[in-house]
């Protein structure tokens, strides 16, 4: 009989515990992930300009603004990004970077005034690793998101930019 009273405790504290991990989890799945507000930041700035290395496949110079570099609450890195061309093109963006999902976004474009043509098309989009235009795969694996996890604070990352590589990134 106590044998059965153990067996009949055993598979209700098993149900109860089952039932609270189910609360839990559906808990967690029902609060989706929220971005927060974004604010424009203001134009890039030449004394606060990070050079990043992408690749030999690419004649460009790839820059992050440090000023613009912050980490928000919702887990994204956001930073104004610049590209010169040898030619002297130049090329302004201000980006949000989820390490998470491994995905970015850009959220408008500089214009030579100063001031920022909203993106028409702002959705966030899969990095990839592709050879010949790499810039925001090396951000995320070499800066802002090492070994897949997000850097702590825009001080962080700013260290990573100018040291050259995330800390975490050597072997």
């Amino acid at each position: 009989m106590a044998l059965f009273r153990n067996s009949v405790l055993l598979l209700a504290s098993l149900l109860v515990s089952s039932a609270a991990s189910a609360d839990f989890e559906e808990d967690y799945e029902s609060k989706p992930w929220q971005e927060i507000e974004v604010q424009m930041p203001a134009a890039p700035k030449q004394e606060t300009l990070l050079p990043f290395y992408v690749s030999a496949a690419t004649e460009n110079r790839f820059f992050v603004d440090g000023a613009t570099l912050s980490v928000g609450s919702d887990g994204v890195v956001r930073y104004v990004l610049l590209i010169l061309s040898p030619r002297g093109a130049r090329n302004v963006t201000f980006e949000g970077m989820r390490c998470q999902t491994r995905e970015r976004r850009i959220y408008a474009s500089g214009r030579l005034d100063g001031s920022w043509s909203k993106a028409r098309k702002n959705e966030w989009v899969r990095i990839q690793d592709v050879y010949a235009n790499r810039h925001h795969a090396a951000l995320f694996l070499e800066y802002f998101c090492p070994i897949g996890n997000i850097v702590q604070d825009a001080a962080e990352a700013r260290n990573a930019l100018i040291k050259g590589e995330h800390p975490d990134n050597k072997h």
